[in-house]
This record gives C-alpha cells, sequence and structure tokens, in this order.
C-alpha cells in the first residue's frame, strides 16, 4: 500500500465543549497519513494517478473553517470520512491535537484510524 503523509499541519478552528471555545479559535495540529487509491502513480508519475496535497489541504481548511466540532474526536472522524469519500482512499490514519491547553503538556490529542466501506479486502490496512 502506498501512503502520503501531511504531518504538522497546523491550523485556527473552533473546537471544545466549553463556552469560551465555541468563541476562541484555538490552535490545532493535524497529522494525516492516506493510502493512495492505486499504486499506478509510482509508474506513471502523473498526478491523475495520485493524490493532490494541496486539494487535501484545502479540502481540511474549509471543514476547519465552516464547522464547529465539540470534540477533537468528531474533528477527527469528520476529516477520515471526507477523504475517504472525496478522495476515494481504502485507508486513513488521522492525528489531532490541541496545543498548549494544559500547563506542561506541549500537546494533547486523538488518533484514529479509518478504512473505506468500499475497500477491496487486499487494500485495506493491516
Amino acid at each position: 500500500m502506498d501512503i502520503i503523509f501531511i504531518h504538522d499541519f497546523k491550523a485556527k478552528t473552533l473546537i471544545g465543549i466549553y463556552p469560551w471555545e465555541r468563541k476562541v479559535r484555538q490552535t490545532i495540529q493535524l497529522d494525516l497519513e492516506i493510502a493512495l487509491p492505486t499504486s499506478r502513480a509510482c509508474q506513471s508519475d502523473s498526478i491523475e494517478d495520485a493524490l493532490d496535497y494541496s486539494m487535501i489541504i484545502r479540502r481540511i481548511n474549509e471543514i476547519l473553517t465552516d464547522k464547529h466540532f465539540s470534540l477533537l474526536e468528531a474533528l477527527a472522524e469528520y476529516i477520515a470520512q471526507t477523504i475517504l469519500q472525496e478522495f476515494q482512499s481504502p485507508w486513513i490514519r488521522v492525528s489531532v491535537a490541541k496545543l498548549g491547553i494544559i500547563r506542561g503538556v506541549k500537546k494533547l490529542g486523538v488518533c484514529i484510524e479509518r478504512t473505506s466501506k468500499t475497500a477491496t479486502p487486499s487494500a485495506k490496512h493491516h
């Protein structure tokens, strides 16, 4: 399986359960590993056979701008399902962390892995 990754992607978004978190954007860090639908890009050297990083980042920025989530888990799930469905990825790992919100803790967060419901058994991550 061929995987692209996006690490240390930082953005500001509304996230959290407390009233102030619904008004003040917080910096979060995203780390993604996204399985390519096929391995053709290695041979073809063509963007048509790959996933366009800039399109993925643009789509995530839209989510972070347009939506509010109470929990990091819900944000991670929404991003995972969006990438699986819109970019036809068979598997994804999404880590989402809040930065510096608890004294003495640099970042805290959640990491999830999801497999597309339409992925073939050989394409699933093991």
